[in-house]
């Protein structure tokens, strides 16, 4: 048997807890005696601050999370295969995808099954180490001009990331992008796009949407189109009302570096991550970006948000698969009902440009969770080796159980909007009487008082994950990923004609369409290459 060397930056409870056993030596290098989290019944808070809430500190603001961000690469376990035996006999595999105790009772400590958005301190995650796999490592001179861009905006921006192929490379090639796009970008930047600059994007996260706009407008009047004149408050209605909450201005010029930057409300981003009700947001996050200014209760969210994007690739992906398709599969979860990827909008070959470019990143950012999933394991002698973290040769083999029961219980833990259009779709697949579909859907809340109730599948849970008519459970996810994210995403866009401009969108949909026809065109290239 095959010892995995996986970076341990957490997800889950430390096995001796699971297990109500007491600590012994394990092959997770990392301390995880996780404090109970505050629990809130019936209530799911998000991070919205109070009135009364203490002011952080710019320093705060501008630096994220105090903890210095790890290289989850570099940390790695003993290959004695007896602490293996040790900590797999240690740990009850629940058939729902996460590691689960014996005990009936349920521990407040299980951060996924009651995450409790409304925290403001760092200490109140349920570990040290809790998500810096989410702190993916890019050089840190262009990580520096990252931040000093936001230190331009008075506005306080509470989270905020940078991401797409402005930070990380998509192509290998120098053709793609503009060797003059900025007007004056700092060194680091120059250094690191080189002759393929492209316009770097990034989303902030505000406590109030209405008081950000109107000090963000007072100082920078000219990043909005006309709507700006109408002011603050129509501003808010505009970006909270329509799409996916997010507000985009594009082609923006800050620190010599064009931008373009989303506003999203922390309720609206903590809600999507954690329940997934349009993907908007959360597909992005599921891919690596780079975390600029940090929060405990989006870090805490976006948790919840990866180990559900992966148990979803799951249910798409046959029992034995590679890591490339893994990825792949995750990777595609945001474009599947993206209006632009069905009429020629952007790359058709996107998805596979961000794995095949981007594997040591997502390793970092999934490996670990994956690692602590009982039902899901590396099936490859080449992750015995300590450095194949950041091997761009090895495309991993894995395994997974497709037991209709530990399907079943997947199928029960997925993000709650998700679920629940799930579910209709099965209730309509099924035939289920609509008093009968109701009396099942209130066992299945996850809103429970008392907090005896698992969110583990029952016999309606493994009806579903036993399914295999017209494609089966794969094509009912697919199409309920599709219709999560179609009108969202189809809305967002002709939003942001409104609030871009006309000029600005008619810019972006060129450079987009220009991408569409070259991907389209690259994989002719490459069958005609040889034959020259």
């Amino acid at each position: 048997m095959t010892l995995p060397v996986v970076p341990t930056v957490l997800g889950k409870r430390a096995f001796h807890e699971l297990a109500n056993t007491a600590r012994r030596p394990r092959f997770l290098p990392y301390p995880s005696k996780y404090p109970p989290i505050p629990i809130q019944p019936h209530i799911r808070q998000y991070a919205t601050v109070e009135k009364g809430a203490k002011k952080k500190s710019a320093a705060h603001d501008a630096e994220g999370s105090s903890r210095p961000e790890t290289s989850s690469a570099t940390a790695s376990r003993p290959a004695a295969q007896s602490a293996k035996d040790t900590a797999s006999n240690q740990r009850t595999p629940s058939l729902d995808g996460s590691t689960k105790s014996d005990s009936s009772t349920l521990s407040p400590s299980d951060w996924e099954e009651n995450p409790d958005l409304s925290i403001s301190k760092f200490s109140e995650l349920p570990g040290k180490n809790f998500g810096v796999n989410q702190h993916i490592v890019i050089n840190e001179e262009f990580k520096e001009a990252l931040r000093q861009i936001l230190w331009r905006f008075r506005a306080p921006i509470r989270y905020a990331f940078a991401y797409g192929s402005g930070v990380f490379p998509q192509s290998t090639s120098n053709k793609v992008g503009n060797p003059k796009l900025h007007p004056a970008p700092p060194e680091a930047i120059s250094k690191i796009q080189g002759g393929n600059q492209k316009m770097i994007d990034f989303i902030f996260g505000v406590s109030y949407s209405q008081h950000w706009h109107s000090l963000n407008l007072s100082e920078h009047r000219d990043h909005y189109s006309g709507v700006g004149s109408l002011g603050s408050y129509a501003v808010s209605k505009l970006q909270d009302s329509i799409g996916a909450g997010v507000y985009f201005n594009p082609y923006i010029s800050v620190n010599g570096t064009l931008i373009k930057y989303g506003v999203v409300n922390l309720d609206t981003l903590c809600k999507d991550l954690s329940e997934w009700n349009t993907l908007y947001l959360a597909g992005r996050l599921q891919k690596p970006v780079k975390i600029l200014r940090d929060n405990p209760a989006v870090r805490l969210a976006n948790q919840v948000n990866l180990i559900a994007a992966v148990r979803t690739a799951l249910l798409l992906l046959p029992g034995e698969f590679t890591e490339k398709e893994l990825y792949s599969t995750i990777a595609g979860i945001s474009y599947m009902g993206d209006p632009r990827m069905s009429i020629g909008g952007d790359d058709p070959q996107k998805v596979n440009n961000i794995v095949d470019n981007q594997l040591q990143n997502f390793r970092r950012l999934y490996a670990p969770l994956i690692d602590n999933l009982p039902n899901i394991s590396f099936n490859d002698s080449a992750t015995s080796n300590q450095d194949w973290i950041d091997d761009p040769s090895v495309n991993a083999k894995l395994h997974q159980n497709m037991d209709p029961v530990t399907r079943g219980h997947m199928v029960r833990r997925l993000p709650s909007a998700f679920r629940a259009k799930l579910y209709f779709e099965y209730q309509s697949k099924f035939q289920i009487p609509r008093g009968e579909f109701n009396e099942l859907m209130e066992k299945t809340k996850d809103e429970d008082p008392e907090r005896i109730r698992r969110r583990e599948g029952g016999p309606f849970e493994r009806r579903i994950a036993e399914d295999t008519e017209g494609g089966g459970l794969r094509e009912e996810v697919r199409q309920v990923i599709e219709k999560t994210i179609r009108w969202p995403s189809f809305t967002q866009s002709l939003k942001g004609v409104v609030t871009a401009g006309l000029g600005r969108s008619w810019r972006y949909a060129s450079e987009k369409r220009s991408k569409a026809t070259a991907g389209a065109a690259a994989p002719k290239a490459a069958e005609d290459k040889p034959k020259e």
